[in-house]
């Protein structure tokens, strides 16, 4: 089983300049780099349209959701946002929105997205934001990596993390709706005080293809045709928000549906499942969305 007390050497918790990722920035981003140009000029500011922190922002989202690796466009922002073939180019479907969250997550890219997700939630349902803070100071000093904690960056990284997926409490305007993931419903505010809970029974239902992309991302990841129930709910279901019983009932669809490439099985309470065949993650996001547009 995977221990989450690993994380990646590269610890990241700032980079953002303290905005969240807006609903329109990916595309605006990838459009900005297909185009050859530079973040680093000061001609940036103008092509995008936005202030100068806003720029190093996007920047730092392309990567976080895996649409750019070293600022170069990557296989996942292709099949995306490409202007002649991308697959959902204005974010117009649920499961794409189910599909970034999952490259947030599961990349580690943006370190705090790990630990709270797989982390925070296999603790408690409810939370403040200063429980999430201790957490991830915890983990920090679990992995000898103290020297990269910084308190200050690390609650701005929380307060974006909460206007990624969670409405305020009271919106004042349209840019409280404009956050790129707040339409999964996956966190919401308390009634009162000051806390937060991940909206576990609430939340929109993930998409069964996305779950199985992200099941391919794990069997790469692990390099074995076997992989553990444990492993699965810890890697992937809790990054969807699922229960136990949602995880294996969405295993077990998926093994029906996809018979010839992988098994669920449950033999003296030892649940797993074992691939027999490869399968290639893009082929499963193209019975999704479709071969051709």
């Amino acid at each position: 089983m995977k221990n989450l007390t690993k994380m990646k050497n590269k610890c990241t918790f700032s980079g953002h300049e303290s905005f969240p990722c807006k609903s329109l920035w990916l595309k605006k981003g990838y459009d900005f780099v297909a185009n050859k140009n530079d973040f680093n000029s000061p001609d940036a500011v103008i092509t995008l349209g936005v202030g100068k922190n806003m720029v190093a922002s996007i920047r730092y989202w392309l990567r976080a959701f895996g649409v750019t690796d070293n600022d170069v466009l990557t296989e996942l922002g292709d099949y995306l946002f490409d202007e002649s073939k991308g697959k959902d180019k204005y974010l117009e479907d649920i499961a794409t929105l189910w599909l970034l969250h999952f490259n947030l997550v599961f990349s580690e890219e943006a370190t705090l997205y790990k630990m709270f997700f797989c982390g925070v939630q296999k603790e408690r349902t409810n939370f403040e934001r200063e429980q999430v803070q201790t957490y991830v100071k915890l983990r920090m000093v679990e992995a000898g990596k103290m020297t990269l904690f910084n308190v200050n960056t690390v609650k701005k990284d929380i307060g974006v993390l909460l206007q990624n997926y969670c409405l305020p409490r009271k919106p004042q305007s349209n840019e409280d709706f404009s956050s790129l993931l707040i339409d999964l419903d996956l966190i919401r505010q308390s009634s009162e005080g000051k806390g937060y809970y991940f909206n576990v029974d609430g939340k929109r239902k993930v998409t069964k293809e996305i779950f199985l992309y992200g099941l391919l991302k794990l069997k790469a990841q692990e390099g074995d045709n076997t992989i553990a129930f444990d492993t699965i709910q810890e890697n992937v279901g809790l990054v969807f928000c699922m229960q136990d019983f949602e995880t294996i009932e969405m295993l077990k669809r998926l093994s029906r549906e996809y018979s010839q490439y992988f098994t669920y099985s449950d033999v003296a309470g030892i649940k797993q499942i074992q691939f027999t065949k490869d399968l290639d993650a893009y082929q499963v996001l193209d019975n999704y969305y479709g071969k051709d547009i």
